[in-house]
């Protein structure tokens, strides 16, 4: 283990966890000092994980039902609000029913086995969240990958695919690593052709994408034609943790009696559920605050493609920085905390070796003057280590 720690460390890929003192938002205090820091690698999209109505949210359902449940939900772990919360979610993305996970890594794990057996095939992105590639190892249907976004290929893998008796197409909605989203109508179109469902990762999309903010479906007007739907509550909704699958009845029926996570994990706890159920609503009352996060991300984009940086991804608050090399990604993001803004290095294995990248998410609630001290520092960390002429 040690020979094996020592090679990570000497490929510059190691991940070191900074400690923060304060709660998660645009600000930051870095345990043994570090005040004033600006994060800019946080999911929280919304800024809903420290907005004060959330945080009340929590603190009086944890007064009311308890620090948690100590049980799984068929035996007595099921609450008035784990009810409420699961047909208020459903109601957001107009489906039918939805489940509740302890993460949506969880609801990822307990689908694809519970649906798909030996007879069927699950066609699958080949960038698509480490969650729902090894939610799929777990299955026992026929596996296709298809090339990133690339339709003609998945097209060729659908046409192999008839064979079997259902076949699943899965994607991420928006891809973490490249901010880059699935071309949906595309996607639905050949899924229609070959009588195929279509699954979705809507983790990075929930909240924030969409007229009102319902996903990716949404924003490409497919919202009748994606079967299932899986999200998280860690991210926009609130930012604590949990998970869920949303989709037809019968489909969430089924996963009440087979989905392992489900069965043997303990119930959502109570304060998350409180907290995730608030976010919802201040979602579906208005709009204002992804509209806003939308125009800070145009800027970030804007102002560091001016720079020489290369973005990956289109209009999407993930904003990797391209860089390449791991040392490189792993020594700027070193330096640029130097000047008071957070962020990570990505590299392999996280992301494909060569394609080492700084990830920077804007929020709703960083300021024009954040985003534009973020630039300032990038420009000059990439001066500096010549990642800029």
């Amino acid at each position: 283990l040690e020979g094996e720690l020592e090679s990570i460390r000497g490929a510059g890929t190691w991940k070191s966890e900074r400690v923060i003192a304060s709660r998660q938002g645009p600000h930051l205090r870095l345990a043994g000092g570090g005040a004033g820091i600006l994060n800019f690698c946080a999911n929280n999209y919304l800024g809903l994980s420290s907005h004060p109505e959330v945080i009340r949210a929590g603190v009086e359902t944890l007064e009311q039902f308890g620090a948690g449940l100590s049980s799984v939900r068929f035996i007595c772990g099921t609450q008035s609000i784990h009810k409420d919360l699961e047909e208020k979610i459903a109601h957001f993305h107009q489906r039918e029913d939805a489940i509740l996970y302890a993460s949506c890594f969880d609801a990822n794990a307990g689908l694809f086995e519970a649906l798909l057996t030996p007879e069927d095939a699950v066609l699958s992105d080949e960038l698509n969240h480490a969650s729902i590639i090894d939610g799929i190892r777990l299955c026992k249907a026929n596996k296709y990958r298809y090339k990133h976004m690339d339709m003609q290929d998945l097209e060729a893998k659908l046409q192999e695919a008839q064979k079997h008796r259902l076949r699943l197409v899965a994607t991420d909605g928006a891809f973490s690593m490249d901010g880059d989203i699935a071309p949906l109508r595309e996607i639905c179109r050949l899924a229609e052709k070959y009588e195929a469902l279509v699954f979705i990762d809507e983790c990075h999309a929930t909240g924030f994408l969409g007229p009102s903010g319902r996903g990716t479906d949404e924003l490409l007007g497919v919202m009748d034609k994606v079967t299932i739907i899986n999200s998280t509550l860690g991210k926009a909704l609130g930012g604590a943790a949990g998970g869920y699958t949303t989709g037809p009845k019968p489909l969430v029926d089924l996963l009440r009696q087979r989905s392992r996570p489900y069965l043997f994990s303990n119930s959502l706890p109570p304060a998350v559920v409180g907290c995730a159920s608030k976010a919802l609503d201040l979602l579906m009352e208005s709009n204002a605050i992804a509209q806003s996060m939308a125009a800070k991300t145009q800027r970030f984009r804007s102002k560091m493609t001016a720079a020489g940086f290369t973005i990956s991804g289109q209009d999407h608050p993930i904003c990797p920085v391209m860089l390449g090399d791991a040392r490189l990604a792993s020594v700027m993001a070193d330096d640029m905390l130097s000047r008071g803004i957070y962020v990570i290095g990505f590299s392999y294995p996280v992301v494909p070796k060569g394609k080492a990248r700084i990830r920077v998410q804007i929020s709703a609630v960083h300021s024009d003057e954040d985003i534009d001290r973020c630039v300032e520092a990038f420009t000059e960390v990439g001066q500096k280590h010549g990642a800029l002429p």
